[in-house]
């Protein structure tokens, strides 16, 4: 929608805005989140006009990802609510919402700078909470799931899986779907055959190391 008419984008203002969104979460992913609109419109290939068009500031920017990013899990929860089996529903939901932190790198660092105090993406993050809130429940209630298993569990296996496709994103792209099926296969919420996805090579193993960062330009490594 135009933020200004509330009136639906025209198809060449929406292709602008999603160019505008996806090269945001791109350079967001590599540098952090303080990339400049400026540079983002130049990396994007379009005017910077355009781009202050559609959002007024960084922030502004950084919010639409978020409520996108939000919004699609809000979808996963959804879908998965339809589930018949409540232990089917709640792996559904992890699966699903596991896969979509695995390709995004940038989502991490959407979430720890949106305004998550302002009424619309708080009002988004409580919608989540209540939906995952009752897959849990529903899952412990018919016994399908380990007894002490919460909300805030399904939260840290997408923390985890998230650190792990983070590191092996252009190694190994589906190793954090074997760690998922471990989590859950520790917590009994196994519907079914687990996927078996191969363990990394001792090479893919390696690459995945962390590694020193780049000297700055201004540092004693370069002579200055």
């Amino acid at each position: 929608m135009d933020r200004e008419t509330g009136r639906p984008l025209r198809a060449d203002a929406e292709r602008n805005r999603r160019l505008i969104m996806e090269t945001a979460g791109r350079l967001f992913a590599e540098r952090g989140a303080s990339v400049p609109l400026n540079e983002i419109a130049r990396a994007a290939g379009i005017g910077v006009g355009t781009v202050y068009r559609r959002f007024p500031d960084l922030q502004a920017l950084i919010d639409a990802l978020f409520t996108e990013r939000f919004t699609a899990f809000l979808r996963i929860a959804a879908e998965a609510a339809l589930q018949p089996e409540p232990g089917q529903a709640l792996r559904h939901y992890v699966l699903e919402a596991a896969q979509w932190r695995a390709r995004d790198q940038a989502l991490d660092i959407i979430f720890a700078n949106a305004s998550v105090d302002t009424e619309p993406i708080d009002r988004l993050r409580d919608d989540l909470r209540v939906r995952v809130d009752r897959l849990t429940e529903r899952a412990v209630a018919a016994g399908t799931v380990r007894a002490d298993f919460a909300s805030a569990d399904v939260y840290a296996i997408l923390y985890m899986v998230g650190a792990i496709a983070d590191r092996t994103h252009d190694i190994a792209p589906a190793a954090w779907r074997r760690y998922a099926e471990a989590l859950l296969m520790g917590f009994d919420l196994v519907q079914g055959p687990a996927m078996h996805t191969s363990t990394m090579t001792d090479d893919q193993s390696r690459r995945s190391w962390p590694k020193a960062p780049e000297p700055h330009p201004g540092s004693a490594e370069n002579g200055c």
